[in-house]
């Protein structure tokens, strides 16, 4: 029995590791894609961290990308930049591959 159960442990940590580093990932992404808009938004470099971190919060409250990408899209046009849904989900498609590769480096 101590086979199965050691085996169920393992199982669980690989899992609440994976998710973790999903979850890294992703924060690490918004991150990035904050600073990404905050560049076509021409915002001071203070400006770009705080709407970077205000992304980031923005997410964890509302969850999934669709909001983030409505969020992005909406702040983008206020601002007179003209970039469409797709333009944004490029760049997030973009930061994402971007934030895997620097996470998965610093390991």
């Amino acid at each position: 029995m101590t086979s199965i159960e050691d085996r169920g442990r393992a199982n669980e940590t690989h899992f609440a590791r994976e998710e973790e580093l999903a979850f890294r990932i992703t924060a690490r992404r918004n991150r990035l894609l904050g600073q990404w808009a905050a560049t076509e938004m021409k915002l001071t470099k203070e400006e770009a961290d705080a709407y970077a971190t205000a992304l980031v919060h923005a997410d964890l409250e509302g969850g999934g990308d669709d909001d983030v990408v409505r969020k992005l899209v909406g702040d983008l046009t206020a601002a007179g930049v003209d970039h469409d849904e797709s333009t944004v989900r490029r760049a997030l498609a973009q930061q994402m591959i971007e934030a895997r590769r620097q996470l998965l480096e610093a390991q």
